[in-house]
């Protein structure tokens, strides 16, 4: 039987902003082993807990791009010009699980979000998920001239999608 935990958890990412950005990728909130980690790995980074799928998609997009290291999927997004956060700041993790249902006590990442938005020229927001739009149209002020795109989730417990179906979808939305 699962139990509820009590305490809060904190984002352990700082946003990554690189100058001259002008789309922003969401996700919700990093899962467990990225949370759970009281010293956070020089690697550790967005996406990077061993199932989620979204440095696998990346890496079929940009099949002669190294993207082993931090540093190197740190230079993707510089390259691509796309600034990277989450919606959630911290939070209380109900159950033993990655899905964001379970994640409750949110606290949103609100002011980080309006500073990305305010000093740089986004022009669009990617979401990794239906869900992270959703949240974001409901708890966020933004330029409605932004355009909104939703991407599959890159978690594995979406499966609707095979992951080159996301790949595809990635590709025609992403780059």
């Amino acid at each position: 039987m699962q139990t509820e935990q009590t305490h809060r958890i904190h984002h352990p990412f700082s946003p990554f902003v690189p100058e001259d950005c002008h789309s922003l990728l969401l996700g919700s909130f990093p899962g467990k082993a990225s949370t759970r980690s009281v010293v956070l790995q020089p690697e550790d980074w967005y996406y990077g807990a061993p199932r989620n799928q979204f440095w696998p998609i990346m890496r079929m997009l940009f099949p002669d791009r190294d993207l082993s290291t931090k540093a190197a999927k740190m230079t993707l997004f510089v390259d691509s010009g796309i600034a990277v956060s989450d919606i959630i700041l911290s939070c209380i993790r109900s159950e033993n699980s990655n899905m964001d249902s379970n994640l409750t006590k949110r606290a949103y990442n609100t002011a980080i979000i309006r500073r990305i938005l305010k000093e740089n020229p986004i022009r669009t927001i990617f979401f990794t998920g239906k869900g992270v739009q959703q949240e974001f149209v409901r708890h966020f002020h933004f330029d409605h001239a932004i355009k909104l795109i939703t991407l599959p989730s890159p978690s594995p417990a979406y499966c609707k999608m095979s992951i080159r179906e996301k790949a595809e979808a990635y590709r025609a939305n992403l780059l």
